[in-house]
């Protein structure tokens, strides 16, 4: 069997820069500037002579959801904290450029020796989840807690994507970090430092909310009403003492805004048009999308369910275009849709593009540093512990649902 894949049609509602705003999905924050010009083709011969006159002072990291054309250009391949390990594990690159957003450059740093230096191809790739928790909101919300009387049966858990400052508070305040993959140990980790599922301590999971709460319900038996939102933007987080004193997490009003953007609608579309198809979803996705699909899981998890799936059986995939479009290709014994019908790329993954990772290149090996991304020493310490505490908790066992 070969399966073509039907690309999604863009919509006037979800430009593809992420400007403007759809009514129907989580988007909730705006990209600034524009994305640079389509690559020229002279671009591919700069990049491969640019590449080979760094040679092994640089390494090259790709996330999962770049274009193609930066994939190419990639030594390795990977999610966020796989990629911060892999160039961890790379200490004689004199060069580690980033080509992902802006916090996973910052764990890179942090996890490299200072003699290295961590580049980010265009500044502006940020990521609109991680700044939907600033660090003075995120202590200021600490201080809420701590005048309902929960503070010290509270410990934060955050999630990779986020910034250097918030993964420093959870330093200092005993808690870790999470990937998608390991999100079930690092909750349960946490919940069990204070009595465990049946006891009465608190998890401040930041910033995603729909991860924490698609893990703490379907994963660690949690129920909804367990669960409470802390939106930074209303005083003392929209909740009463009481709300905080009765819930077990305690989630931060943040989405990812892609995938966000899925419904339960888009399932139930999907199995309508092709019956018999597996939907699997990343657990950013909100609840009702999550509870409605087959499989759920990470974006590593994504990839080996397809590398594993039986030839000729047809699949929805929801995450970000990129990465299926990717899969797709690569399993035309597959029949790969992408969940939405319209199209969702990540717009800040997709400011690394050639013209700027050609630059980066053309700028180091001419000697020039730039866009060197360096976290505070204080930050990059106590970021450290929450992230080493990561790396000691047990490993994940695979991740589904349904």
């Amino acid at each position: 069997m070969s399966a073509t894949f039907t690309e999604p049609r863009p919509s006037g509602a979800l430009l593809l820069l992420g400007e403007g705003s759809d009514l129907r999905s989580e988007r909730g924050v705006e990209c600034t500037g524009a994305l640079p010009p389509a690559s020229d083709p002279d671009l591919v011969e700069r990049a491969r002579v640019a590449r080979a006159a760094l040679g092994d002072r640089a390494f090259v990291l790709g996330h999962h959801y770049q274009r193609d054309e930066v994939i190419a250009l990639a030594d390795v391949t990977g999610d966020s904290f796989k990629l911060a390990r892999e160039a961890a594990a790379r200490p004689d690159a004199e060069y580690v450029i980033f080509c992902g957003v802006h916090f996973m450059a910052e764990s890179a740093d942090i996890l490299t020796h200072d003699g290295q230096a961590v580049v980010l191809p265009d500044l502006q790739a940020g990521c609109s989840m991680a700044d939907m928790a600033d660090i003075a909101q995120v202590e200021e919300a600490w201080e809420v807690l701590a005048d309902a009387g929960v503070a010290d049966r509270t410990v934060p858990v955050t999630y990779m994507n986020s910034t250097a400052a918030i993964k420093a508070f959870t330093g200092r305040h005993g808690g870790t970090v999470c990937t998608s993959s390991n999100a079930r140990v690092a909750l349960q980790w946490a919940v069990d430092r204070t009595g465990g599922v049946d006891g009465d301590g608190k998890v401040l999971f930041m910033p995603d909310q729909h991860l924490g709460r698609n893990t703490a319900v379907l994963q660690l038996g949690m129920g909804l009403e367990d669960c409470v939102v802390y939106d930074p933007r209303r005083p003392a987080g929209g909740l009463t003492e009481r709300e905080l004193r009765d819930a077990r997490m305690i989630l931060w009003r943040g989405h990812c805004s892609v995938h966000g953007r899925f419904s339960a609608e888009n399932v139930a579309q999907v199995r309508e048009r092709v019956p018999g198809i597996h939907v699997l979803v990343h657990p950013e996705c909100k609840h009702e999308v999550v509870a409605a699909a087959d499989q759920v899981g990470s974006t590593e998890h994504i990839i080996r369910a397809l590398d594993a799936a039986e030839p000729g059986s047809a699949w929805a995939i929801g995450t970000e275009l990129n990465l299926v479009r990717r899969l797709a290709a690569s399993h035309p014994e597959l029949a790969v849709h992408y969940l939405d019908s319209t199209v969702c790329f990540c717009s800040t993954m997709n400011r690394i593009d050639l013209p700027h990772l050609v630059w980066t290149m053309e700028e180091l090996a001419a000697g020039r540093v730039v866009n060197r991304i360096t976290v505070d020493a204080d930050d990059a310490h106590w970021a450290r512990v929450a992230l080493d505490q990561m790396l000691a908790l047990p490993a994940p066992a695979p991740t589904t649902a349904g």
